[in-house]
């Protein structure tokens, strides 16, 4: 994380929020790697969507560190 001069107005929900991003993102990354060994077609649809679910939050998350910041 890089240092700022004045300190974050919310320094736990940042906290939150940046564990939120890479906590999706790791998960995101094993969804697909299931999609790649998944050949029924509703299965991959299932992940995709889930994975979509996960970017939204990441979405989310990146607004508010915005807000906060």
């Amino acid at each position: 994380m890089v240092e700022r001069l004045l300190p974050s107005d919310d320094p736990i929900a940042e906290e939150v929020l940046e564990w939120t991003i890479k906590r999706d993102s790791k998960d995101i990354t094993q969804l697909m790697r299931w999609m790649e060994t998944t050949e029924i077609r509703r299965d991959r649809q299932v992940l995709l969507n889930r994975a979509m679910d996960l970017m939204d939050e990441i979405q989310y998350a990146l607004n508010r560190l915005n807000e906060l910041r």
